[in-house]
C-alpha cells in the first residue's frame, strides 16, 4: 500500500524498472519460456499499477484506506 507521494514515485519507478526487463524479456527469452520468467513480473506489476490507482483515487486531505 503506497502512504505518501515519496512511495507514490518509488512505485512508479518500480514499475517502469518491471516493464524495461520485461521488453527486454520478450527479446531474450525464448517463446517457451517466455511466460513462465514473465509471470510473476506482469503480476507484480498489475498489483503496483492497483495500488497507485488507489492513492491517487484519494484525495490527499483523507487518508490512504487499507482496500
Amino acid at each position: 500500500m503506497i502512504h505518501n507521494d515519496q512511495e507514490l514515485e518509488a512505485t512508479q519507478e518500480r514499475i517502469l524498472r518491471f516493464q524495461r526487463l520485461l521488453a527486454q524479456l520478450r527479446v531474450t527469452a525464448t517463446p517457451e519460456e517466455f511466460p513462465f520468467v514473465a509471470s510473476g513480473y506482469l503480476s507484480e506489476v498489475k498489483k503496483m499499477e492497483e495500488e497507485v490507482r488507489q492513492y491517487l483515487s484519494t484525495p490527499a486531505s483523507e487518508p490512504v484506506a487499507a482496500r
